[in-house]
């Protein structure tokens, strides 16, 4: 029995040992790095001017690039990410309705204007009658490409302001384009296979492309899709995510973006 006992005793120790080995590799383990989930570019890219800005305050973050725009949230509601910085409201909207999410925006930091793009025709007016036009397949994105193609004179809306609008709130469509609804991060991979696609800058810089020059048509620098700094109800005010936020705002991100992407990425106001 004495023997029993101790091997069940020492089958509890290691037990618990693995649990806590489990719980220290958990996003937000105290002394562990704050995890950050991002798209690539332009949002790693600003994540690692304010790193060594963290480090020396004592705040060490890790950042995890994604390649698309589902699974930092996803892992954000999972707790698997203590942050993520990619998205708009409106996106995030869209995320928690549908996924009976409460994520949360804590710092609005840089505005990305959308553009129309293509490979075949240098100008708006060269799209042909009929032409295949390309738009990201996620609510928020159809919406506000959708408003980027009236705004360019290609098509007028039934709603004129509504951002989450559909091809079929289409109301005129004279050259009659052809739709074709793609996830967003592939979009640039088939932009010389269409007549012209609607890109989100992020990926549009990461294939190389330059928004202020390549772009036919371009949102202003008044665009109301602010990309966020976003969090859980449970985490929004941990003073590791606010110093994250004050970073991401700070004077010398602005100057970063300025510097960095020439009108291509805006700081937000």
């Amino acid at each position: 029995m004495i023997r029993r006992s101790l091997l069940l005793s020492a089958v509890a120790v290691l037990t618990l040992a693995a649990c806590g080995q489990g719980a220290d590799k958990k996003a937000g383990a105290e002394g562990a790095p704050l995890l950050v989930g991002a798209t690539a570019v332009p949002h790693a890219e600003i994540l690692e001017v304010v790193k060594p800005i963290l480090a020396a305050e004592g705040v060490p973050i890790e950042i995890k690039v994604f390649n698309d725009y589902v699974q930092p949230n996803v892992q954000l509601s999972e707790k698997r990410l203590d942050v993520n910085y990619f998205q708009t409201k409106p996106y995030l909207d869209e995320f928690n309705i549908a996924r009976g999410a409460d994520l949360v925006t804590v710092a609005g930091v840089h505005v990305e204007p959308l553009g129309v793009y293509s490979k075949k025709h240098t100008t708006l007016a060269a799209i042909p009658n009929g032409a295949q036009v390309v738009l990201p397949n996620d609510a928020s994105n159809t919406g506000r490409a959708l408003l980027l193609l009236q705004g360019a004179g290609l098509i007028t809306l039934r709603d004129p302001t509504n951002p989450l609008q559909t091809v079929r709130d289409v109301a005129t469509n004279p050259r009659g384009l052809k739709f074709q609804e793609v996830e967003a991060a592939t979009i640039p991979r088939i932009l010389p296979q269409v007549d012209a696609a609607v890109i989100n800058t992020n990926y549009a810089l990461d294939a190389g492309l330059k928004p202020k020059t390549d772009a036919l048509s371009l949102e202003g620098a008044d665009s109301p899709y602010v990309n966020y700094l976003v969090a859980r109800p449970d985490n929004q005010s941990d003073p590791r995510v606010q110093a994250l936020a004050t970073a991401l705002r700070s004077q010398a991100v602005k100057d970063f973006i300025a510097k960095k992407y020439d009108g291509a990425v805006i700081p937000a106001a």
